[in-house]
């Protein structure tokens, strides 16, 4: 087996873009700390809304291709070397949104038989061998076909990887306390004048919004604010980032929303093990045996 580094992350997402407004963060801190940082990525975002005029002319196979483009040009600002496709390029299409016609199309990841797809992700599983694993909530944040897929299949492979010689010790969800939210969306309404956005989303918009109880570890990720902006900014078919520096985003819907640095987290499999004193986590690994991959 090759040597594998002490620390392990992988994450599952369902578009590219996902990632980097999720947990860019995350991924730079690790991979500048010199973990191993591996992103499964479901699918090519077929079906992404194109924000710039000069390319909309892409749809279909042609936008996956670019948002390809994207996505590695993104982990190249994080850092992050191991990034993939489930099943290979290719292999599951775009749902597009909850209740469209794209959802019947045999080829999507939202026709996907489960257990088929958490097989080929627990080959990852076995080859990476994380001991963390951080994707989203049973609804998939907010709803979105391919988040609901992606959670299952993620979750359905580390249960399949148990009885394959695997076992992840530590899985999250994709979090972000209502308080903050709430915090962050009143400075929003006060900058929004000084923004190239002419409306803000609300709160409601913001993917995994949850009581603050629920929230168990919180990343800093202020250090790596920079990469994670940069990041976004790769995916400039989805996402338009403020300029220069402004702490602010919108998607197709030209909604501004906060752009957060610090990202939270809820341990669903595993020991909390935050710092004596403290109330939440501050390292995804807090607790894990460094080093074991056996």
């Amino acid at each position: 087996m090759t040597e594998l580094p002490d620390r392990r992350l992988l994450l599952v997402h369902a578009h590219p873009d996902d990632e980097s407004i999720n947990n860019g963060a995350t991924m730079a801190r690790y991979a500048a700390e010199g973990a191993r940082v591996t992103l499964v990525t479901c699918t090519l975002g077929e079906h992404g809304e194109v924000i710039p005029a000069g390319l909309r002319h892409l749809t279909g196979t042609a936008l996956g291709e670019h948002r390809l483009g994207e996505l590695t040009a993104a982990m190249r600002e994080l850092g992050v070397e191991d990034f993939r496709l489930l099943g290979g390029k290719g292999r599951y299409e775009d749902s597009g949104m909850m209740g469209i016609a794209d959802n019947d199309d045999p080829a999507c990841l939202w026709q996907a038989d489960v257990d088929e797809a958490a097989r080929e992700l627990v080959e990852v599983i076995l080859e990476v061998r994380p001991q963390v694993l951080v994707t989203y909530d049973p609804d998939g944040g907010y709803g979105h076909p391919d988040h609901i897929q992606a959670h299952r299949i993620a979750m359905r492979a580390a249960e399949l990887a148990d009885d394959a010689g695997w076992r992840i010790p530590k899985i999250y969800w994709n979090r972000v306390p209502r308080t903050v939210a709430d915090e962050a969306f009143a400075r929003l309404q006060a900058d929004l004048p000084g923004l190239p956005f002419g409306k803000a989303a609300v709160v409601a918009d913001v993917p995994g919004v949850v009581a603050d109880e629920r929230i168990t570890t919180v990343i800093d990720g202020a250090a790596h604010a920079t990469a994670k902006a940069a990041a976004m900014r790769a995916h400039a078919t989805q996402i338009e980032v403020a300029e220069p520096t402004a702490p602010y985003f919108a998607l197709s819907n030209e909604l501004a929303q906060p752009l957060f640095t610090t990202e939270y987290y809820e341990l669903v499999r595993g020991e909390r093990a935050a710092e004596p004193g403290a109330a939440k986590e501050t390292d995804l690994f807090a607790g894990v045996t460094l080093g074991e991959a056996s």
